[in-house]
C-alpha cells in the first residue's frame, strides 16, 4: 500500500518522511541523489518502500524519479496502477526513446517501468547505456530512487549498487533470517556499497489489548566505522 499517498496523516507516512530526513542527514559532506531499495529475499517490502519513500520525497517539493530497475520480477507498476508495456529495458536497448516511456505520476513525481522483461537482466544493468542513463538523470532530477531485485536472489542489487550513492536494505520483522540480513550485507560491502541502512517492516505492533500483528515501520542507520546506533520508528494499527 502507498500510505503516504492513500493515508498521509497517519503514523506510518510519518514514519517515511522521518526516513527521508535520515537519508538527507546521513550524509553531511556529500549530496545523496541515488538510492538504491533492494532486500535480502522477495516479499519483504521494498517495492512498497521504495514507492512511498519516492512520494514523501516528493510532497517535500523535490523533483523525484522512481526506476524500476527489477528486471525479472517488476512490481512498481502495478503499485502506482500504471503500463508496464514497455519501459527501461526498450530504452535501454534502444527500441524507444526516454520521454515516450518516463510517465509523470504528480507535479513533482516521475516513473519509470521496467518495460519488457529481457534475457539478460544483469548485462543490461552492468552495461554502459545503463551507467550513462544515470548519470544524464542525475541532472534532471533532485533525487532518484530505485527498486531492485533481492540480494541475494541475483547479482543485480550489487551490480546497481556500484553505480549508486547509497543503499537501504529492507528487513521484514520477523521473516528474514538474521544470516540471510548479515550475508546480503556482506555481498553489498564487498562491491564497496555504500550502505545508508535498514528499513524495518511489518513491525509487531502493540495494542491496548496486547499484541498484534500491524502495519509498523522502523528505520535503523549507522554513521561511520564505530557504527554508533539510532533508532526511528514509526507504527500505525490495522
Amino acid at each position: 500500500m502507498l500510505i503516504v499517498e492513500k493515508e498521509p496523516k497517519s503514523i506510518a507516512a510519518e514514519a517515511y518522511r522521518t526516513l527521508r530526513t535520515n537519508i538527507q542527514y546521513s550524509s553531511f559532506d556529500n549530496n545523496i541523489k541515488t538510492i538504491l531499495v533492494t532486500s535480502s529475499g522477495p516479499s519483504e517490502g521494498k517495492s512498497t518502500t521504495a514507492g512511498n519513500l519516492a512520494l514523501s520525497m516528493a510532497q517535500a517539493d523535490k523533483k523525484i524519479l522512481i526506476i524500476d530497475c527489477d528486471l525479472r520480477k517488476p512490481t512498481v507498476h502495478k503499485k502506482f496502477n500504471i503500463s508496464n508495456e514497455k519501459g527501461l529495458s526498450n530504452y535501454l536497448i534502444g527500441e524507444v526513446k526516454l520521454e515516450e516511456v518516463m510517465t509523470k505520476y504528480s507535479d513533482n513525481l516521475y516513473l519509470l517501468t521496467s518495460g519488457t522483461i529481457p534475457p539478460n537482466p544483469a548485462e543490461i544493468l552492468s552495461s554502459k547505456k545503463m551507467k550513462e542513463f544515470l548519470e544524464s538523470v542525475k541532472n534532471q532530477f533532485d533525487s532518484i530512487v530505485i527498486d531492485s531485485p533481492p540480494v541475494l536472489a541475483v547479482t543485480d542489487a550489487q551490480i546497481l549498487s556500484t553505480i549508486v550513492e547509497g543503499v537501504l536494505l529492507v528487513v521484514a520483522t520477523g521473516e528474514t533470517e538474521k544470516e540471510a540480513t548479515i550475508k546480503s550485507k556482506e555481498l553489498l560491502k564487498k562491491v564497496n556499497a555504500n550502505i545508508l541502512g535498514v528499513v524495518m517492516t511489518k513491525m509487531p505492533v502493540k495494542t491496548g489489548k496486547g499484541y498484534g500483528y500491524g502495519y509498523g515501520y522502523g528505520y535503523y542507520y549507522y554513521y561511520g566505522e564505530d557504527h554508533k546506533k539510532h533508532t526511528k520508528r514509526g507504527k500505525k494499527k490495522k
